[in-house]
């Protein structure tokens, strides 16, 4: 089983992940100061929860874990490595219209996370054809 797992970053900075499915009986939380240690800790949980299983006698379901993040998350996250600027000349979006996303000043339209998500797909799909000499 597959489970759709949510990072979002909250109005101080700090991020969580919590498991977005409603056919589950358990959930999982895990929080940090990055996504690298928001989904650490996550991971502790899930391992906490097949402890908790085995002490109550009980299987703990064979689950895969997909993150995904809300838009203000990624562009916070990956703002480290790719500026807003770069961002900007990459998606298209203005680059101040980032910024408010990140900041959570402002929420994107459906078709605007559409678009960022889209420009990040196909630069990956680039990154992945290229080689070095």
């Amino acid at each position: 089983m597959k489970l759709k797992v949510i990072i979002e970053q909250n109005s101080k900075g700090h991020y969580s992940a919590y498991i977005d499915d409603e056919n589950i009986n358990f959930g999982i939380l895990g929080e940090g100061k990055s996504v690298e240690a928001t989904i650490e800790d996550f991971k502790i949980g899930v391992e906490e929860m097949r402890e908790t299983y085995q002490i109550l006698g009980r299987e703990f379901p064979d689950v895969e874990f997909n993150f995904m993040y809300d838009t203000s998350s990624f562009l916070s996250s990956y703002s480290q490595i790719m500026s807003l600027a770069g961002m900007s000349r990459l998606t298209g979006i203005n680059q101040g219209l980032l910024s408010h996303y990140v900041t959570g000043r402002k929420k994107p339209r459906k078709e605007t996370v559409d678009k960022i998500c889209t420009s990040v797909h196909t630069f990956g799909k680039l990154l992945c054809q290229l080689e070095l000499i």
